[in-house]
């Protein structure tokens, strides 16, 4: 399956299915091992180095904490 090109997906998820996404995820950085998660249906692999950024945004009326997850693909 071809790699999707410029594309972002966002996914709500409950409590309980978004807790169980951070402990494998948790599990995985402590152990310096790949993750591959779902999201929306695509399948997506995510490298051991990757780099995670933590961001915090604060508007009049809202606020916004996000866990981001960065690296470069490997083309081939």
């Amino acid at each position: 399956m071809p790699v999707r090109k410029d594309y972002e997906v966002k996914r709500a998820y409950s409590p309980r299915a978004t807790a169980q996404k951070l402990r494998r995820l948790a599990d995985a950085i402590e152990k310096r091992k790949p993750f591959r998660i779902q999201v929306a249906g695509e399948c997506v692999h995510v490298p051991a180095d990757a780099a995670m950024i933590v961001e915090h945004e604060r508007k009049p009326d809202s606020e916004e904490l996000e866990f981001e997850l960065k690296w470069k693909r490997v083309n081939g």
